[in-house]
């Protein structure tokens, strides 16, 4: 494997190791301050890693990881739970040159295998996965990669290198690999510029779970990358407990998605001692709806920042300090980005503001993915010329401010979690007493949305909707089941036999 220690002070692009990019300057440079914060008791002391540690721990877990015989480009799977390990992995692998691919701890068995089989994983870390042909290392076997001495020097990894992969839904029944260059390290700095304005002393907190790309990107990678100090919390899942958290932490940012703050503003209490130190907080993963921001900036003193963006790309659409909210608008295209709304039907001219199309980025943003893990078709739908597009339908206003107006296909976004209906209705292909099953999402409330399933019957069957739901339940993810049946005659269907989703119901 080549190696080269590139001068920190001036990374040439073309050789870009995005692990190094993040640890190795800080590193040398504030050694001692802390880089991450673990917390799984607000009443108990906090794990703490300063950044000469956390740096020195990467390059050990990377060496563990090489020593094991995995080859550059290597896939490995992260089944875990959120951790100081599962950073040390998901950093360690990409500076050894392999690929993490970070993984639900929520997937079934089934669903964990379909990952491993696609990705043709190497190694999987973490809870097991049936009929895996790769190595696996338990939990429990993690501090061994620790102890090893570390890497003297980064992989020599090119900013086009693949870096790490992220699976998300799209149309498909299969979630499909979303694959990340080392370069995404530079194609971020828009975001912490203009929508976090995240500079070293920020200590950011980020509720979200580690295999989420939202959370990777915001809650580790551009804290570290901003010489900041990231805050995991890894204990239980209350909603009560975040305003506690805070306080505990000395955050300064917060990130969630709209329906967590929804539901602390619901069941929390909420003192504004708690959020005194909170410059401001951030929204991403579902559309943020005013009357959340009005109730969180009444409540806690803090604005309140919403941004859109994809897998794909992250965000690239925000508001921030620099830009006046505008309720109901995610903002304006951060500084450097060139966004565009294209007619849905074709073309390449984006259309004039008040229309309506679909969003676009152009191809040579470096924050863009650099495809689809062995999806060429899926590849090839996405290119318009020097456009990407995600199907996403919006309009710019005359000011320039950015309006969602939904998506093109059926992808739905319950919680924030983009779930492919296909998908969902592939696991109930198999459920006795169910002639056929569609889904689709629905709006219960205002900020509040589920997915619901329509079922038809077999002839002679009395299946009822607590058993459905059960079927759903042993084979998909807690975020991707439908919480709700609804019975029916029959699907509606076009002339030609297709599924007309936005029928149900």
């Amino acid at each position: 494997m080549s190696q080269r220690n590139p001068n920190p002070a001036h990374l040439n692009p073309a050789h870009l190791n995005l692990a190094q990019f993040c640890l190795q300057r800080q590193a040398q440079a504030t050694p001692d301050k802390v880089a991450l914060i673990v917390v799984t008791d607000v009443a108990a002391q906090a794990e703490r890693w300063t950044y000469a540690q956390i740096e020195r721990a990467v390059r050990s877990v990377g060496a563990g990881l090489l020593a094991l015989g995995l080859q550059p480009r290597d896939r490995i799977i992260l089944r875990l739970p959120d951790s100081s390990d599962y950073a040390l992995l998901f950093f360690g692998a990409i500076a050894a040159g392999l690929v993490p691919v970070p993984v639900s701890a929520q997937l079934t068995g089934a669903e964990a295998a379909f990952l491993a089989t696609d990705t043709e994983a190497a190694l999987i870390v973490g809870a097991t996965v049936p009929g895996a042909n790769g190595m696996s290392l338990g939990t429990d076997e993690v501090a061994r990669l620790r102890q090893a001495a570390p890497m003297p020097f980064y992989a020599d990894t090119a900013a086009e290198d693949p870096a790490y992969m992220i699976y998300t839904s799209g149309t498909g029944s299969r979630p499909k690999g979303v694959v990340h260059a080392h370069r995404v390290v530079l194609g971020r700095a828009p975001m912490r510029r203009d929508w976090q304005a995240i500079g070293p002393d920020d200590v950011m907190l980020h509720a979200g779970a580690f295999n989420w790309s939202y959370t990777l990107g915001v809650g580790l990678l551009d804290p570290w990358a901003a010489g900041a100090t990231a805050v995991l919390y890894a204990g239980p899942r209350d909603v009560t407990i975040w305003p506690a958290v805070i306080r505990a932490t000395g955050a300064t940012l917060f990130a969630a998605v709209p329906s967590l703050y929804r539901q602390i503003l619901k069941y929390g209490t909420l003192e504004r001692a708690d959020f005194a130190q909170l410059r401001h907080c951030l929204a991403a993963g579902e559309a943020l709806s005013p009357a959340i921001r009005d109730g969180w900036v009444a409540a806690t003193g803090c604005p309140l920042f919403e941004a859109l963006g994809m897998s794909e790309c992250s965000t690239f659409v925000s508001g921030g300090p620099g830009v006046p909210v505008r309720p109901g608008s995610a903002g304006k295209p951060q500084t450097g980005r060139l966004v565009a709304v294209l007619p849905v039907d074709g073309g390449t001219d984006p259309l004039p503001a008040g229309q309506t199309g679909l969003l676009a980025i152009h191809r040579h943003e470096p924050g863009l993915m650099l495809g689809y893990w062995r999806r060429p078709d899926e590849d090839a739908a996405t290119r318009r010329g020097d456009w990407f597009i995600g199907g996403d339908l919006a309009e710019f206003d005359a000011d320039g401010y950015l309006w969602h107006r939904g998506r093109a296909d059926d992808v739905m976004t319950p919680g924030g979690y983009r779930v492919s209906p296909a998908e969902v209705e592939a696991a109930f292909a198999d459920c006795p007493g169910v002639a056929e099953l569609a889904v689709k999402e629905v709006q219960v409330r205002p900020d509040v949305s589920l997915i619901a399933a329509y079922a038809v019957r077999a002839a002679g069957s009395t299946i009822s909707e607590a058993e459905i739901l059960h079927h759903g339940e042993q084979r998909l993810a807690a975020y991707k089941r439908p919480k709700q049946v609804h019975f029916v005659d029959a699907l509606p269907r076009s002339a030609n036999g297709k599924l007309l989703r936005r029928v149900l119901g």
